[in-house]
């Protein structure tokens, strides 16, 4: 670094070690106590004059954004493996350098898939519920049933890092795992997973579902009202990617119809105020987007948002840039 510290703009706080390694090499601006809005980070771009931005999804910069950042902005820095809150050819144009966190969160984010998957099965939201109103009698025995997934047929759709780590954990299970991707795996990679080059094919096999690929104009709102009724009466859908995969009405209508046993989503079209029917579903497990919300994974994308920071600032290649 040189003698006058660079200048970062946080657009919220990170984790205990991230914030004392940011503290000890750059000037920060106040961070504020929730997270930026876009017009809040624009003005304090403007006001502050930093050569980095650490940001992360939910604060989207397109376009017109992208306009009015400074001149002095040479990186953006998303502590996050999804881009598409960003409008990559925008900064690139500008000659801003744009950045992600990809592999450090892969292992959480599969466990989060599990936990959906098991919360889900087994009715783990209605049974907290009933605990909480006092449970008060004892159950039937074919009162409240779940449905268990060791031996089920999982479809995995997106056979990225995080979907080959859901397929990993799913065999300790004794799974079945399926899988659609847009090209085939090598064997070593497939690990003994069947491959569907089309999603249509795989779905009347899946006693569940489970989301694991970016968002995109290709993929929006892809998961619809007819690959939905694709799939066998009473499976469960897992989303641990990203709502804009999904047409929430279908997805509702669904739930209702009991075409679905159940859901477990951690991401929503209207983050973080998704749809409230969803809160009416008793068959519905829900997180807020947390898949990557532990102290260890949280830390390790700061660590790596700030170490592509450094490394643009000094004139270095940026260990994870992302392309247009």
């Amino acid at each position: 670094m040189s003698a006058t510290r660079p200048r970062v703009l946080l657009t919220q706080r990170q984790t205990d070690p991230v914030m004392q390694r940011i503290e000890q090499n750059f000037t920060i601006a106040p961070v504020p106590d929730h997270r930026m809005t876009t017009r809040e980070l624009l003005d304090a771009a403007r006001a502050f004059q930093p050569q980095a931005i650490m940001t992360s999804t939910g604060l989207p910069l397109r376009g017109d954004d992208v306009a009015q950042l400074p001149d002095c902005v040479k990186v953006v820095a998303t502590v996050s493996v999804g881009t598409d809150h960003l409008d990559i050819p925008a900064l690139h144009a500008r000659g801003i350098i744009v950045t992600n966190t990809p592999d450090v969160l892969t292992d959480c984010n599969a466990d989060m898939a599990i936990l959906l998957m098991l919360a889900a099965a087994r009715r783990a939201g209605e049974y907290t519920t009933l605990m909480r109103e006092g449970w008060g009698r004892p159950l039937a025995m074919d009162e409240m049933l779940g449905t268990r997934i060791s031996g089920k047929r999982l479809g995995i759709v997106g056979m990225g890092r995080i979907g080959q780590a859901v397929a990993r954990r799913a065999r300790g299970f004794d799974m079945t795992v399926m899988y659609s991707n847009r090209r085939r795996l090598p064997a070593a990679q497939e690990a003994g997973a069947t491959y569907f080059s089309t999603l249509t094919d795989m779905l009347p096999h899946c006693d569940i579902l489970s989301l694991h690929l970016p968002a995109t104009p290709e993929t929006e709102g892809m998961i619809d009202a007819d690959l939905l009724g694709r799939l066998p009466r009473g499976a469960i859908f897992i989303n641990a990617a990203r709502g804009a995969l999904v047409d929430e009405d279908a997805l509702i209508a669904a739930l209702r119809s009991g075409q679905l046993a159940a859901a477990g989503l951690d991401v929503y079209r209207n983050e973080p105020n998704p749809d409230p029917r969803f809160l009416e579903l008793p068959n519905v497990f829900l997180t807020p987007h947390v898949g990557s919300a532990t102290i260890e994974t949280r830390t390790d994308m700061g660590m790596l948002a700030i170490e592509n920071v450094e490394a643009v600032l000094n004139g270095r290649a940026a260990p994870t840039p992302v392309h247009a």
